[in-house]
C-alpha cells in the first residue's frame, strides 16, 4: 500500500480509538474532489482539547507515529492562525510521511467540522472536508500548487456554494483570491 495513504489509515485509527473527529484536507482531499495526483504529506483538522494532546500522543507513539519533544512539552505550532502539530511516521532510518494535524480552534475550523463529508479511501469510510473548505484552506495557503488544486477542484465539482465560500472568504481575508480563483482572468 502507499505509504502515504498507509499513515493516513494509521492516524485515522488513532483518533478513531479516541472518538476525535477529524477532516481530511490537503493533496489527499483532492485526490476525492478533483484530479487525483501525488501528495508526499497527511493534512488534517481534528477536534480535540488541548488538555487530551498528551493523551492522545502516547497512543500515537504506540502506533508508531513519532510526535517531537517540543510538542511533548506542551507547545503548539501555528499556520494562517490555525493551531498545529507537526507529526512523523519514519518508513526507515531517513524516510518518512510528515502529518500536519491542525486542531480546530478557530470558528472557520469549526465550520469545516461541522459541514465534513465522508468519502471512501482504500475500501474504508474517511471523514473529509467538502470541496468548499477545501478551496478555502487552499486559498489560505496560496502556493501556486494550492491555486492548481483550486483550479482542479472548481472544473470537477462544478457548481459549489459560492456564498459559504464568501462569506468565509471575507472573514478570512482572501477575498479577491477567490474572486480571482472563481473567475480567471
Amino acid at each position: 500500500m502507499n505509504p502515504v495513504i498507509n499513515s493516513l489509515l494509521t492516524i485515522i485509527d488513532c483518533l478513531d480509538a479516541k472518538n476525535v473527529p477529524y477532516a481530511v484536507m490537503g493533496g489527499l482531499a483532492v485526490r476525492v474532489h478533483a484530479v487525483p495526483r501525488p501528495t508526499n504529506d497527511v493534512d488534517l483538522t481534528i477536534s480535540i482539547q488541548r488538555t487530551k494532546l498528551e493523551e492522545w500522543y502516547e497512543q500515537l507513539e504506540q502506533a508508531g507515529i513519532t510526535v517531537p519533544i517540543v510538542y511533548r512539552n506542551g507547545w503548539v505550532d501555528e499556520v494562517a492562525n490555525m493551531p498545529l502539530v507537526k507529526l512523523k511516521i519514519y518508513l526507515d532510518q531517513t524516510q518518512g510521511v510528515d502529518l500536519d494535524v491542525f486542531i480546530a480552534e478557530s470558528a472557520f475550523q469549526e465550520s469545516l467540522m461541522s459541514r465534513r463529508i465522508t468519502a471512501r479511501m482504500e475500501d474504508r469510510k474517511i471523514s473529509v472536508v467538502t470541496p468548499e473548505d477545501l478551496i478555502l484552506l487552499k486559498l489560505i495557503a496560496n502556493r501556486p500548487r494550492d491555486l492548481l488544486d483550486v483550479a482542479d477542484v472548481l472544473f470537477v465539482q462544478g457548481e459549489l456554494d459560492q456564498r459559504y465560500m464568501r462569506q468565509w472568504a471575507a472573514s478570512l481575508g482572501i477575498e479577491t483570491r477567490l474572486e480571482n480563483a472563481l473567475f480567471p482572468a
